[in-house]
């Protein structure tokens, strides 16, 4: 189910390749890179509840705020909040 997870957002991040601006791409493939690492993280743990993995992705943002500069961080932010809501339904 994590895995289903992971790639269902990533393939958000995907759709929007071809009409993304530079920040965005930016954001994505940081994002990328986040949501890959509380999924393998999820899997090695054992857990499958999919509002574990968004906390671990959250927590995971937030432990790296400080390698973005505060723009960077809000549009990475962003890009998460939008993704997030994007897969609302695949919950």
């Amino acid at each position: 189910m994590i895995h289903d997870y992971e790639q269902k957002l990533l393939q958000l991040i995907d759709d929007n390749i071809d009409s993304a601006t530079d920040d965005e791409l930016f954001a994505g493939g940081y994002l990328r890179g986040h949501i890959s690492l509380a999924a393998a993280d999820c899997e090695q743990q054992g857990v499958i509840d999919i509002a574990q993995m968004q906390l671990k992705v959250k927590q995971s943002l937030l432990d790296a705020k400080s390698e973005l500069s505060p723009s960077d961080y809000v549009l990475v932010c962003q890009m998460w909040q939008n993704i997030y809501l994007g897969c609302w339904i695949y919950r």
